[in-house]
């Protein structure tokens, strides 16, 4: 089966040790918006509401992510995370006994992510523009809380791909209008193991919350994706990404990632971030930097 920019699927594809079903019942093509679409506001609106998400290939400069994925991975070569001497855009990830995990924390969490080079990132004026566009707005708020990830190549088993989830879960004290973004930091084919979505799932997720029939505490729903996908009668939606491209998703719509197992040793490197329009309630919990202890 080919997907995305035509490119051949791995053999097996998992996410968390689980190998997907890859008949046509369980897996399909993420489909990006026709270019014809892309400045039509009711018509990005309505294929929101109908699918759940934006794909918007080469929404961002490319140069900006590269730019970017370098100054990560140059920042973190001190700890041991890339191979020595190689190039900070590609990614390669060093041997594990090299890595000095206690710094990398350290420099992740007090270095980069508070830092401008990020907070630039997150708040690139086409990103901003597009969201008030979009949520018809001239104030939108960006959730200081923005998590990003880098996944090593051959990691696999329970915790290592993320489970699937919906976000409402997480942000349950704000507006339910709030939007994530997920960028792909770099190019990210399908076996670097990007993030999927369950087609259509936001439809029952949102019947299930109009119910009362919420999700606490906050928790993903399972590491077993065939297994949700037979539950849902649905199929994974994915493609290969490249850098520049953009996800939108609803806070519904049901998602997850695979297992990283880029033949060339690489990196994934992603983030995702939300907006909202600054005038709905905000959820206080993320109002502060991201930390992976900070109990959310």
């Amino acid at each position: 089966m080919s997907i995305g920019h035509h490119r051949v699927l791995p053999a097996a594809l998992t996410s968390n040790g689980h190998r997907l079903d890859s008949g046509d019942r369980r897996l399909g093509r993420l489909e990006p918006v026709p270019e014809a679409e892309r400045h039509n506001l009711a018509a990005l609106r309505a294929r929101f509401a109908r699918a759940g998400y934006l794909y918007l290939p080469d929404f961002f400069e490319r140069a900006t992510i590269q730019a970017f994925r370098a100054y990560y991975f140059a920042t973190l070569a001190e700890c041991g995370l890339i191979r020595p001497g190689s190039d900070p855009v590609a990614g390669l990830a060093a041997s594990v006994e090299d890595l000095d995990r206690g710094r990398l924390r350290s420099v992740l969490f007090k270095q980069i992510v508070p830092g401008p080079q990020y907070e630039n990132l997150c708040r690139d004026p086409a990103l901003v523009g597009f969201y008030e566009w979009f949520l018809g707005t001239d104030a939108v708020h960006l959730h200081q809380r923005k998590i990003i990830r880098h996944i090593g190549p051959g990691e696999s088993g329970i915790g290592t791909a993320t489970q699937a989830h919906y976000d409402l879960v997480y942000l349950r004290e704000g507006t339910d209008r709030v939007i994530s973004s997920w960028i792909p930091l770099g190019d990210c084919p399908i076996a670097q193991g990007p993030l999927i979505y369950l087609e259509g799932s936001h439809h029952r997720v949102l019947a299930d919350e109009a119910a009362g029939r919420l999700r606490r505490p906050a928790a993903s729903m399972t590491a077993d994706l065939p297994a949700l996908a037979e539950e849902y009668d649905s199929r994974w939606l994915l493609t290969d990404f490249t850098a520049g491209d953009l996800m939108v998703h609803s806070p519904h719509i049901i998602h997850a990632s695979l297992d990283n197992q880029d033949p060339g040793r690489r990196f994934r490197l992603s983030t995702d971030i939300r907006y909202q329009a600054a005038s709905d309630p905000l959820d206080a919990r993320w109002q502060n930097h991201w930390h992976d202890q900070d109990g959310l």
